[in-house]
Order: structure tokens, then C-alpha cells, then sequence
């Protein structure tokens, strides 16, 4: 490595780094021909698996229309599906622990567009732009010591 004398010198040196491009993401399959990643939110935690299929959803060994039964959070889980236009063409099996259902639902959300975009690589950029991919980092707040809550304090009595 040469030492560089002058700024001229150091644009240089970064030109020829910048020639390194973005990463080209691959393909990441386990040996049943899989993709599996996890998803997080709050305290749940989501490990999800894809493979081609009929479309069928099953978390906790249980259908997804048991597990989660608001309309609502069955709409959260089937996001990225709709945003890729692959609703009937993968079979999920989720195990999902921590949290309620609500974050368990996100959990399971964050996971299945991970896992999509490794079976999928061309799939990032949409999943990304809708933002599914970041993991949502906001959790409960703790409890600070001299205090009701993490802020609430507790009620003032002048006498």
C-alpha cells in the first residue's frame, strides 16, 4: 500500500474502491430446497421457512386463520405476499414465540419478507421500498426506580 501524498492521491485511492459495487445477493436455500429467516418485533420472535406450494399458512402448527384471528393481523402477516404478487405460490410454516399477537404478527411479517428475499433475490427492492425489511427497533420503555411506570409518577399529596 502506497502512502498518499496529497488529496489528488486519496480521490484516486477511493475511485478505485468505489469500484467495488453493491453486494449481488444470492439465493439461500437449506437442503429441503427452504428459505428460512427470522423476524423480529417487540418481544416476539418469528422463524419462518418458504417453499413453492399451494399457498398454505401454518404458524404453531396450528392454521392461520386460528392463530390469528383478526381479520387484521391475518392482513399484516400477507403484506409483503401482495406487494410481490405471490400469494398462492408459497407454503409457510412459522413457529413464532414471545410477545402478543400483535407483534407476534409483525414478527411473522419482518420474517416472511426476509425469507423471501432469499429465495427470491430480485424481490428486495419492492420489499424494501414498502419497508419491511427493517426491523421495527421500538420497545417497551423499562421501569425506572422512584416511579409508578417507566414515566408515570406516583400521585403528589402535599399533606
Amino acid at each position: 500500500m502506497a502512502t498518499l501524498q496529497s488529496l489528488a492521491d486519496l480521490n484516486r485511492a477511493n475511485v478505485a474502491d468505489a469500484t467495488n459495487e453493491a453486494p449481488v445477493h444470492v439465493q439461500k436455500l437449506d437442503a429441503q430446497g427452504r428459505a428460512y429467516a427470522t423476524g423480529k418485533r417487540k418481544d416476539a420472535v418469528a422463524r419462518v421457512w418458504i417453499k413453492p406450494g399451494s399457498g398454505q399458512i401454518t404458524v404453531n402448527k396450528r392454521p392461520v386463520e386460528t392463530y390469528f384471528a383478526r381479520p387484521v393481523l391475518r392482513m399484516i402477516l400477507r403484506q409483503p405476499l401482495q406487494i410481490v404478487d405471490r400469494v398462492d405460490q408459497y407454503d409457510i410454516v412459522v413457529t413464532v414465540a414471545g410477545g402478543g399477537l400483535s407483534g407476534q404478527a409483525g414478527a411473522v411479517r419482518h420474517g416472511l419478507s426476509k425469507a423471501l428475499t432469499y429465495y427470491e433475490p430480485e424481490l428486495r427492492g419492492p420489499l424494501k421500498r414498502e419497508g419491511f425489511l427493517t426491523r421495527d427497533a421500538r420497545v417497551v420503555e423499562r421501569k425506572k426506580y422512584g416511579r409508578a411506570k417507566a414515566r408515570r409518577s406516583f400521585q403528589f399529596s402535599k399533606r
